[in-house]
């Protein structure tokens, strides 16, 4: 084996995924060349999801594709397999379904990935961790903790990635470090709870302990916090976050799914049964903060009552971010055996009303920055148009939210300019630097 390795990779689903692969390709102790398809490279790494079953599906058609470009091929790359596929269904029972796939990687052995695929590669084996970057200069995921150990009755994540396991706050620190090291500006902190961190290292959730290690880190110029249960936003977190200022900024990812106590206890969210108590206390401290949260129509039982509570809570709040889902019953859960499974248009139906009324809150919202000047964060050249970037101001995640369309002097990515808001649109702001 060479000292250099072509390899085409794919991470599928959450950034969680993201970070699994890019940590796994950075600790191999080869140099790794990307190429643009499987029948170019020597390893062929797909890092599934199958958290609902179009997930699932979109998972086995990339495999199923890759296997196809390289079938032909005088001497085949190896492939493998890797994430929430194979947590979900086990390596046991898709091997037989998919022989051409010479090795299968489970969420339960991640830490023992990179050894794995070196022993199948041929490489000796890995001693020291790495990461290799897939995000570009401006940002990187920070996952902190793996698995979930809360019980909410639609969901599979725990069935596949296991419970709640905290990793260890020197390595986060160091991990971060080594990113900001890149030139890195923004960590956007992810797991099923961050608010969960720490509670199976030291008998409570102690998410400060771990920001008290990563807010003071050199060149860090944002922090994020994505995926926040409403229950750990206590008065005392939300006043330590007040105090601990820059980088750290007042956005919000706060998954309430729903907003009618019925509805909440059917889904067994492990919350007070009232989510605008979490979000009030949050506006309290942080009037000036940025809401995001994930919205579930369509859950058995949802009844026309309780799908207008739900709009007009909508309505009421405001969320400057709002991702809305048709729920699906998924094979496993308590929630897929429920009575009263809400039929198919009916979800849709709520779901794209839902999401008509968030877009003019959203435009609305927006709107307030016309004419200011902001610092943006550049991201990436867009594809079609030379000399535009795109970018996002502090209220706006990567991947999942709207972005700013920014040109002018100084911009390129990893760069973080002060810009005039000279356009806004439904999701979207317009800036020149």
């Amino acid at each position: 084996m060479s000292v250099s390795l072509r390899c085409y990779s794919t991470s599928l689903g959450c950034p969680k995924n993201r970070v699994d692969t890019e940590r796994l390709l950075g600790s191999l102790g080869v140099a790794l060349v990307p190429v643009e398809s499987p029948d170019e490279a020597e390893l062929v790494f797909i890092n599934t999801c199958a958290f609902i079953q179009p997930a699932t599906e979109e998972s086995v058609r990339t495999i199923a594709q890759a296997i196809a470009d390289i079938e032909e091929l005088p001497k085949r790359p190896l492939l493998a397999v890797a994430g929430c596929l194979v947590g979900r269904y086990h390596a046991e029972d898709l091997a037989p379904e998919l022989p051409e796939v010479d090795l299968w990687l489970d969420n339960s052995d991640l830490e023992a990935w990179p050894a794995m695929l070196a022993r199948k590669l041929g490489l000796p084996e890995p001693t020291v961790p790495g990461r290799i970057l897939s995000t570009g200069p401006s940002y990187a995921w920070l996952k902190i903790s793996d698995g979930c150990r809360h019980a909410c009755s639609f969901c599979a994540i725990p069935n596949i990635r296991g419970g709640h396991r905290s990793h260890c706050k020197d390595m986060i620190v160091r991990e971060a470090r080594a990113l900001l090291d890149q030139g890195v500006k923004e960590l956007n902190l992810v797991a099923q709870d961050l608010t969960e961190w720490g509670c199976d290292l030291n008998g409570k959730q102690d998410l400060r302990t771990l920001l008290d290690g990563l807010l003071p880190l050199q060149g860090l110029e944002r922090l994020r916090l994505m995926y926040l249960y409403p229950a750990g936003m206590t008065h005392e977190m939300l006043k330590y976050l007040r105090e601990a200022g820059k980088p750290f900024v007042p956005y919000f990812d706060v998954p309430v799914q729903h907003s009618h106590p019925d509805v909440l206890s059917r889904m067994g969210r492990p919350f007070a049964r009232n989510p605008r108590e979490a979000i009030d206390r949050i506006r309290n401290v942080f009037p000036e903060a940025a809401l995001r949260t994930s919205i579930m129509v369509g859950f058995p039982g949802e009844t026309e009552e309780h799908f207008e509570h739900l709009r007009e809570f909508i309505e009421e709040v405001r969320f400057q971010h709002l991702g809305v889902f048709a729920y699906r019953a998924e094979e496993g859960t308590p929630a897929a055996a429920m009575p009263d499974q809400v039929e198919d248009r009916v979800k849709e139906w709520r779901r794209d009303l839902l999401m008509e009324a968030q877009a003019d809150i959203s435009a609305e919202w927006l709107s307030r920055f016309e004419g200011d000047r902001l610092p943006i964060l550049v991201d990436a050249p867009h594809p079609e148009w030379p000399g535009l970037h795109t970018g996002r101001a502090w209220f706006q995640a990567p991947e999942i939210d709207g972005m700013v369309y920014i040109s002018g002097p100084g911009v390129e990515p990893g760069a973080l300019v002060d810009a005039d808001i000279v356009e806004c649109r439904d999701y979207d702001l317009v800036a020149l630097a």
